[in-house]
C-alpha cells in the first residue's frame, strides 16, 4: 500500500522537481519520524518535521554543486538530515551518513529500509576514524554539527580536490566566520559563498556556507578523535 502524500509535501516535492516514488519515500520518512519511539529528534510532528527537517535539507538543491555531486558525505548525520532527503532527491548520487552514535545509525538504517532508499549508507564511525572516506567526496554536508572551524576540519580530509563543504548556519556571526576563514586557509579550503535561503515560510537567518577545496589538505589531518574541539586550529 502506497503512503498518503500530504498536500504540503506534494508542494515541497514540486518545488524541487521530485516526482512519483520520491514523494512517497519522503512521506515514509516523515511517518517513521512520527511513529518510531527511538527517533533521535524532538521534532516528530509530521507537518513541523516537513519544514524543520525535509525542507531545510532539500534547500541545498538550490546549489548546483549539490545537484551535480555523485559522492556525498553527511557528517554528524544525527537522525539522517540532510543526507536522507537529499539521497531521495538525488537517486544517481551515493550518500554516506556518518554518525558515531549507534542508536542513531540504527534509526537511519530503519528509515532507509522502510523508505527503500538504496543509494545511501550509514557509516557508524567518528569522522576522524573513517579512512575509507578520505579524498572520496564531491560534497560534504554538515547541519548543526559544531562551530564552523571544527566542521571545516572534519570535512576537509573527506573532500576531493575541487569538492565543497556545504555548512548549514543560522544568523551570521562575524567572529565565527573569521576563525573559520583562518582555519580554511590551513586546511586547503576557500570560502566560495554564503547564501541566504528560505527553506520554508517565515524562516529567518538561514544560510548555506560553501567552502571549496582548492589545495590538498595537509597529511597531518584528520587529527586524533576529539582534537578539533580540544585544541582548535584558530582561537
Amino acid at each position: 500500500m502506497k503512503p498518503e502524500v500530504p498536500a504540503e509535501l506534494e508542494a515541497l516535492a514540486a518545488r524541487y522537481g521530485l516526482i512519483g516514488d520520491q514523494g512517497e519515500q519522503l512521506a515514509i520518512l516523515l511517518a517513521q519520524l512520527a511513529t518510531d519511539e527511538l527517533a533521535p529528534t524532538s521534532v516528530r510532528d509530521p507537518l513541523r518535521a516537513l519544514d524543520v527537517h525535509l525542507a531545510d535539507s532539500l534547500v541545498a538543491l538550490e546549489l548546483e554543486i549539490v545537484r551535480e555531486a555523485s559522492q556525498i558525505a553527511d557528517v554528524g548525520a544525527g537522525a539522517g538530515f540532510p543526507g536522507l532527503p537529499l539521497a531521495v532527491a538525488l537517486p544517481r548520487s551515493e550518500v554516506k551518513l556518518v554518525e558515531s552514535q549507534a542508536r542513531k545509525c540504527m534509526f537511519i538504517e530503519r528509515v532507509m529500509a522502510g523508505a527503500g532508499i538504496e543509494n545511501a549508507e550509514a557509516v557508524c564511525a567518528r569522522v576522524e576514524e573513517w579512512p575509507e572516506g578520505i579524498g572520496a567526496h564531491d560534497v560534504v554536508l554538515a547541519r548543526a554539527v559544531a562551530p564552523q572551524a571544527i566542521v571545516l576540519e572534519y570535512a576537509a580530509p573527506l573532500l576531493r580536490l575541487g569538492g565543497a563543504l556545504v555548512d548549514w548556519r543560522g544568523q551570521r556571526d562575524s567572529e565565527e566566520e573569521r576563525t573559520a576563514m583562518e582555519a580554511a586557509e590551513l586546511l586547503g579550503l576557500r570560502r566560495e559563498s554564503i547564501r541566504r535561503v528560505e527553506p520554508f515560510e517565515g524562516v529567518r537567518d538561514h544560510h548555506l556556507h560553501v567552502y571549496a577545496k582548492v589545495r590538498e589538505t595537509p597529511d597531518s589531518f584528520p587529527r586524533r578523535v576529539g582534537m578539533a574541539r580540544k585544541k582548535p586550529l584558530v582561537t
